[in-house]
């Protein structure tokens, strides 16, 4: 099989992206306390700069905010096991929180009082232990094309369109070994199609001359510049260079965009139960969710809750794919290995 140097960064805890994909540094903070026994402790990597105010201004917890990119923050729970320093995590990664509610590291049961205000859509993300509680769900990939350099009757439609040969040399993706929110997009195909096939459709990708870059905005670099034409891309980062008046076209493919969840749990040895089950609550109302719609590029996802509408200018129909999360976290190590080894020195 032909090969394809992939260009992703050797460290994934410090080079991976957030949801959204811009710059965030694990252990920031956006609170002026320390974390004690009142203050309710956050891990977030998206809405950082907005929930705080908003959930203080609600209520009579005080909190602290830990922002950083998804890896990072993956990377400091994980080696915060035997002592977790947080009450909450929120983000997005449906698999990390299959395998972390398996390993017990959440409160289960939780039967949240803001459970009944999940639409249909959000109801079916919950998961059955009843631990992790979905906040809403956004494009991993969309199908993104440079107009300076292809025509909308040109463009491809859909994603087995990526490896037809008028676009060799001409797709971009991103690494879901290094960068969160491209993991949820590959793990959709490898559930779909199967590990071999999945395996066969990445090949052909590769085979075509795909460029897999570190990070979605490395990708939007990528675009712009004309090293690629299209690209698979997160759709935050789409919508933005749209805003920003950019020569792209976004496009969702009829069969529809594989998508990341992100979610929101209680530490299993938090002792701020209360503040915590109130900070999830106050995710899921409707007010929470039409502030977080109109906080830029990040309030682009499908809701979970009812009533609250997209963007206007984002698709109406926005079919989302999302891969199981048990089986997501099943294949992660084997779907990333993979990924990893398809690279030359």
């Amino acid at each position: 099989m032909k090969k394809i140097a992939l260009l992703f960064a050797a460290t994934l805890a410090l080079s991976a992206c957030s949801g959204n994909e811009t710059e965030k540094t694990a252990g920031s903070t956006s609170s002026k306390t320390t974390k004690e026994n009142d203050v309710l402790t956050v891990y977030v990597n998206d809405f950082d700069e907005m929930i705080e105010p908003l959930f203080e201004e609600a209520t009579d917890y005080d909190v602290e905010i830990v922002v950083g990119n998804g890896a990072e923050i993956q990377s400091r729970i994980e080696s915060e096991k035997s002592n977790p320093n947080w009450d909450v995590v929120w983000m997005d990664g449906q698999a990390s929180f299959s395998r972390w509610d398996d390993e017990g590291m959440f409160k289960q049961n939780l039967d949240l009082e803001n459970k009944a205000n999940l639409n249909d859509f959000g109801k079916e993300l919950l998961p059955k232990t009843d631990a992790y509680y979905p906040t809403g769900a956004h494009a991993a990939g969309v199908i993104v094309y440079n107009t300076n350099e292809i025509t909308a009757e040109e463009a491809p439609k859909t994603w087995e369109d990526l490896t037809d040969e008028r676009f060799k040399d001409s797709v971009g993706m991103a690494d879901p070994a290094v960068a969160a929110p491209a993991y949820p997009f590959v793990a959709w195909f490898f559930e779909e199609q199967g590990m071999d096939a999945g395996k066969e459709y990445f090949t052909k990708l590769f085979e075509n001359g795909t460029k897999v870059y570190p990070k979605n905005p490395n990708v939007v670099e990528a675009l712009l510049s004309g090293e690629i034409k299209v690209a698979a891309l997160q759709e935050s980062n789409a919508y933005k260079m749209v805003q920003d008046g950019e020569p792209v076209e976004i496009i969702w493919p009829e069969e529809g965009a594989p998508a990341s969840v992100r979610y929101a749990a209680i530490s299993s040895e938090t002792d701020n139960e209360e503040a915590a089950r109130a900070f999830i609550n106050f995710l899921l109302e409707y007010e929470t969710q039409k502030e977080m719609i109109n906080g830029g590029t990040e309030g682009y996802f499908t809701s979970s809750v009812k009533d609250v509408e997209s963007p206007d200018d984002r698709d109406k129909e926005a079919p989302l794919l999302i891969a199981d999360p048990a089986k997501a976290a099943e294949n992660e190590a084997e779907i990333k290995t993979w990924f990893s080894d398809q690279s030359v020195q």
